[in-house]
């Protein structure tokens, strides 16, 4: 018999095996108890409820809708895109999975690694014959994939909703649509998630975590748009303009400070992508564009023409994501662990 020899090819080899099924393990195994966790069962209840009350009380004006069915209407995304006919202004379902979807990204995450520190596993875990960063590339491997397993069980209840209940069958278009949207709202709750993630490295009680987090989301959700507002009012005040030309520039600029509130690109690029009609996203800054904006001829756009209208915001939220995640990545990595 001859013995094995272990050449450097064969040990690159096996260490690059080592590293795939390291943070596999590591996240299935992670899958698995956020699955069967209460945390799971009760956030998706929230997120369904957020999504399917608005979409009871819109149920009337998309059914008016969908009776002038034409060849030019988007029917089936009025599920998504109608806001509730009630006596309060209410968001649409996007904006409810908006405001809401981040609670999904904090809450999978603010706990990921303080947990295991306060309970005494996290030396044990990485005594393992694993790397050490397949810990932290697992637990957000798996907290991504029950975001999107969230997410779709709700798009699915909300489809469902409008094909038995208001006979609205969608196209193969607005599947793409509703498809390209999805992957937004995922990208979008997956920057939660590495903000939570964040927390949970550097702040080492779950607890101060999630009072952290949630109330940054808080933040976001209910006071964000009047701070931003606020701001963009001192910046770039509209109604203090002595001409036409001036009005057109200061909101334009308004504009754009509203967009560094990542909620307002991902609003931005839902209402893109959920309806056709919607042909841009930037303000004119001259009174000659804001005339030729407003002598368009309404018309709609194709799906690749609207994902390249948003792809900038695609573009900020995946930045966005990555920093948050390279700053829990290289803190985690330097962090000592002690047994």
């Amino acid at each position: 018999m001859t013995a094995d020899v272990m050449t450097p090819e064969n040990a690159a080899a096996d260490s690059m095996a080592r590293r795939r099924a390291g943070w596999m393990i590591v996240a299935r195994k992670e899958l698995a108890d956020h699955l069967l966790s209460w945390r799971f069962v009760i956030l998706v209840l929230v997120l369904g409820l957020a999504a399917v009350v608005p979409l009871y009380f819109a149920a009337d004006a998309i059914r008016s809708v969908a009776s002038q069915i034409n060849d030019t209407r988007a029917v089936f995304l009025a599920l998504f895109v109608v806001p509730p006919s009630t006596g309060i202004t209410l968001p649409p379902v996007y904006g409810f999975v908006g405001i809401v979807g981040p609670l999904l990204g904090v809450a999978f995450a603010f706990d990921a690694i303080n947990s295991e520190r306060a309970d005494g596993t996290l030396p044990r875990l990485l005594s393992q014959p694993i790397y050490r960063d397949d810990v932290i590339n697992g637990k957000f491997a798996a907290g991504l994939a029950v975001i999107t397993i969230a997410l779709f069980s709700v798009v699915l209840v909300i489809s469902g909703f409008g094909i038995v209940r208001l006979g609205v069958v969608p196209a193969l278009s607005e599947v793409f649509r509703l498809a390209a949207w999805f992957v937004l709202a995922v990208v979008w709750i997956a920057f939660w998630l590495a903000f939570g993630l964040v927390l949970s490295v550097i702040i080492r009680r779950a607890a101060t975590a999630a009072l952290i987090g949630f109330g940054t989301w808080l933040l976001v959700a209910i006071f964000g748009q009047i701070i931003v507002s606020l701001v963009a009012g001192v910046l770039a005040p509209v109604a203090t303009a002595t001409s036409v030309d001036q009005a057109v520039s200061l909101q334009a600029l308004s504009d754009t400070i509203q967009r560094f509130l990542p909620l307002t690109l991902y609003q931005e690029g839902a209402r893109v992508l959920l309806n056709p009609t919607v042909t841009t996203v930037s303000t004119p800054v001259t009174v000659s564009q804001l005339q030729q904006y407003q002598q368009q001829v309404p018309s709609l756009l194709s799906l690749d023409q609207s994902i390249l209208l948003v792809w900038p915001h695609f573009v900020i939220l995946i930045a966005l994501t990555v920093v948050f995640f390279a700053i829990a990545y290289i803190r985690f990595m330097r962090q000592e662990v002690r047994a």
